[in-house]
């Protein structure tokens, strides 16, 4: 795993997955560990973040080291014209590490192509969120005990969500059970239905879910993303399509963990907060220990 870049949740195997998890673990145990003393990381966030830039600067600082980069591209030099290329070879020479988002699927590959030190991908437009992934299998093993054997509900935009995109490849080494539940527009595009064929693993899809979450092991919610629509109109056609209430979980497992990978718009009702069944403020905490243990595997830390 050393010096390995972190693109696609499929870079890592199976193995790598489970020592990710247990060193997430580690590190929730005992956060204040000074392993990158006298190590940079950049920080390269191309789109607006808030978790994940916060949660990988927060990361890095409990590691002990130091974070150069920066949060908005407008305050770089691509508003001049650089390409990624340059930048990445550039922000190369600075740092022993880069962790990048950018709109563009396939970027963070291509950066990775480029650079002299492991890249990060920290989002690549709706394609691959994979420490997302990683964050979400340690939320998701602290609250059901395993990662075998579960049945998980994927529930709104599963066409441009690559959260869901990366959790599914990811979650496919468990012999999960999967039900999608989106509008027409919004479905699990056909590449990843077809890749869960490939491995044997039982889907089904629904176009309603209030009749069926009792059978849920983990209701994982997501927002109808605003800025993956060009046309206004077909957003407001889908935004509110699903949402959660409190009173929809009186039926529902006692081992439930409702997960998002947040920011929620009004997909999940604020009377559902206080539910012991809600996860989803825990799970963004669960962000920090998981890309520390990231962080520590990919330089060799751990």
């Amino acid at each position: 795993m050393k010096n390995k870049s972190l693109v696609s949740i499929t870079d890592f195997s199976k193995d790598e997955i489970m020592r990710i998890v247990e060193l997430a673990a580690e590190f929730e145990a005992n956060p204040n560990q000074k392993l990158l003393d006298g190590k940079v990381v950049a920080s390269l966030f191309f789109e607006p973040s808030t978790r994940t830039r916060l949660s990988f600067e927060t990361a890095i600082t409990r590691l002990g080291g130091g974070i150069v980069g920066f949060s908005d591209s407008s305050s770089s030099s691509t508003t001049k014209g650089e390409t990624l290329k340059d930048t990445t070879i550039m922000v190369s020479n600075y740092s022993d590490l880069i962790v990048m988002r950018h709109p563009l699927e396939g970027a963070a590959r291509y950066a990775s192509e480029q650079a002299s030190v492991p890249i990060i991908n920290a989002g690549d437009g709706a394609n691959q969120h994979p420490t997302q992934t990683l964050l979400d299998l340690y939320s998701i093993y602290k609250t059901q005990g395993t990662l075998d054997n579960l049945n998980i509900f994927l529930v709104g935009d599963l066409k441009y969500g690559r959260t869901v995109h990366s959790l599914l490849m990811a979650m496919s080494h468990f012999n999960t059970t999967f039900n999608f539940i989106a509008p027409d527009s919004l479905k699990m595009p056909d590449e990843y239905k077809l890749f869960l064929d490939s491995k044997g693993i039982k889907y089904y899809e629904h176009s309603e879910f209030t009749d069926i979450i009792s059978a849920a092991d983990i209701l994982y919610m997501t927002r109808v993303q605003r800025e993956r629509f060009s046309d206004p109109i077909e957003y407001e056609k889908v935004k509110n399509v699903y949402v959660l209430r409190n009173s929809m979980l009186n039926n529902t497992k006692d081992n439930l963990r409702i997960l998002h990978p947040l920011p929620r718009v009004n997909e999940i009702h604020t009377d559902v907060d206080d539910n012991p069944k809600a996860y989803y403020f825990q799970q963004a905490e669960n962000g920090v220990y998981a890309r520390m243990a990231i962080i520590a595997s990919i330089l060799g830390l751990k």
